[in-house]
């Protein structure tokens, strides 16, 4: 089976006629406007295909109507499932960007070799990102910029940073 990405979360219905609202998680929104089939997934880890039959933005969600749930009732049974697509049909992004899927579980490391963690999370704070990295003991807050993260190996699962004195002491 191919690996998934989710591209939105669902959260309630919306109206009567089947209609359901989502909170984004992709960068890239306008992704929605080809999309016909997608992947449903179930908060237990069932999956089973999809079909949007319209879909509008409305206060930075999304509101989706998938062919076939046509009532509230209907609409319901989607609450809490993530909207998915292969990991194939990913946006092609620039060679030094990253999907926050990509650098979650990556082994954090200075360039001398010392291991920090691994990163939980991506922050995202409007500026630069913010990994969080799960060290032994304790939490790091790693801002994901180039002079401090100098290499980023997503195969590989590894990111090496620099880190000026201090970030790394609480």
């Amino acid at each position: 089976m191919e690996d998934l990405i989710a591209i939105a979360k669902l959260a309630k219905p919306r109206g009567l006629r089947g209609e359901i609202v989502g909170d984004v998680l992709t960068d890239f929104p306008e992704r929605f406007d080809d999309l016909k089939s997608v992947s449903v997934v179930y908060p237990n880890g069932e999956i089973v295909a999809g079909v949007i039959e319209k879909f509008w933005f409305q206060k930075g969600r999304i509101v989706l109507k998938f062919v076939g749930f046509d009532t509230i009732e209907a609409a319901e049974t989607l609450r809490n499932c993530e909207i998915c697509v292969p990991e194939t049909e990913a946006v092609e992004l620039e060679t030094d960007e990253f999907f926050d899927w990509e650098l979650e579980n990556c082994i954090v490391e200075s360039v001398e070799g010392e291991r920090i963690g691994a990163v939980k999370e991506v922050m995202r704070t409007g500026g630069t990102e913010v990994l969080v990295v799960a060290g032994e003991t304790k939490e790091y807050l790693i801002p994901f910029a180039e002079t401090i993260c100098v290499e980023v190996d997503v195969e590989n699962k590894l990111i090496k940073v620099d880190a000026p004195e201090g970030l790394l002491d609480f």
